[in-house]
């Protein structure tokens, strides 16, 4: 089995690919989310229900209604269809950006990018054997957006944990990928119009980007994938995320920015009702906003709110 990345304390051996982290973790059949005694470890997640040596920090997990995992023990599988047995559950690690003026940094996956094209998320991805997990998520941010932080000029927490699928539903097909994002909230003392001066994002991985405020935020993060009763939007929400003109220098004060083909960058206008789009029953690469970016944006408010 590959090199564990995420394990249950007292326990020498990984979890493996086919279960399910929140039900190991005691998760019933509701919604969630599930306190969880976490141990961030160089390389490594050690979670249990309950506090053990080596736990520094009790955070939220959740995963999304439609998670696979938890239903692949009760449907029989046709022949050949086959789930991974030489994986384990890994690690990765997404970073949520904020500003000194109080906007976050979501990035758009390219559609080349065989897992999740074309969703808006937070820049992350996987960590790196024996890197501690705030470097593997400045370095992610840094391959992504070509920003690199100051030392001096930002601090961090540790916001929350998704239990992710790729395919994210069974309708699409059985999962392929498996992990546990860790969410860091990192604030810098940068404004918005500072940082993105400095961005240079990697056309390999990211297509457009976004900064987006507490209002247009609460609104995505209200959208919950999965559920029957969508909750009360406001009514006063800009019919796009449209970009602020300024006399100079105009790109560097969008809100939403899309990459060119010749290396540059353009005013995006997206509409908010892509935002607020769910993740469909049915497989296909429509642009929204990805079920546990949501998850961290709800995190984030209740972060700004304290």
């Amino acid at each position: 089995m590959a090199a564990a990345r995420v394990l249950m304390s007292g326990r020498p051996e990984s979890v493996s690919f086919a279960q399910s982290v929140c039900g190991l973790l005691g998760a019933g059949p509701g919604l969630g989310p599930w306190p969880t005694y976490c141990g961030l470890k160089r390389g490594q997640l050690v979670l249990s229900d309950r506090p053990f040596p080596g736990a520094s920090a009790r955070l939220p997990l959740q995963r999304p209604p439609f998670c696979p995992f938890p239903a692949l023990d009760q449907q029989p599988r046709a022949p050949g269809a086959e789930l991974p047995t030489n994986r384990g559950v890994d690690l990765a690690v997404a970073v949520v950006l904020q500003s000194s003026d109080q906007t976050v940094l979501l990035t758009r996956r390219t559609r080349t990018l065989n897992v999740s094209p074309n969703l808006w998320v937070p820049p992350g991805g996987h960590v790196e054997p024996d890197e501690e997990l705030l470097d593997g998520g400045l370095r992610e941010l840094w391959e992504e957006s070509g920003l690199q932080l100051p030392q001096d000029q930002f601090f961090w927490v540790p916001l929350g944990l998704w239990e992710s699928a790729y395919p994210p539903r069974l309708s699409w097909g059985l999962p392929k990928y498996h992990h546990i994002i860790l969410y860091l909230l990192v604030i810098s003392q940068e404004s918005q119009q500072q940082l993105q001066a400095r961005i240079q994002p990697n056309p390999r991985e990211v297509s457009a980007l976004m900064w987006l405020g507490p209002d247009v935020a609460a609104a995505v993060a209200a959208t919950e994938d999965g559920t029957d009763t969508p909750r009360h939007l406001p009514q006063d929400l800009p019919p796009s995320v449209l970009h602020k003109a300024q006399p100079r220098q105009e790109l560097l004060f969008c809100s939403a920015v899309e990459l060119e083909e010749n290396g540059g960058a353009r005013p995006l206008v997206l509409p908010m009702s892509t935002l607020l789009r769910t993740t469909p029953a049915t497989a296909d690469s429509k642009e929204r906003v990805s079920t546990g970016t949501k998850f961290a944006l709800r995190l984030w408010l209740q972060h700004l709110g304290r």
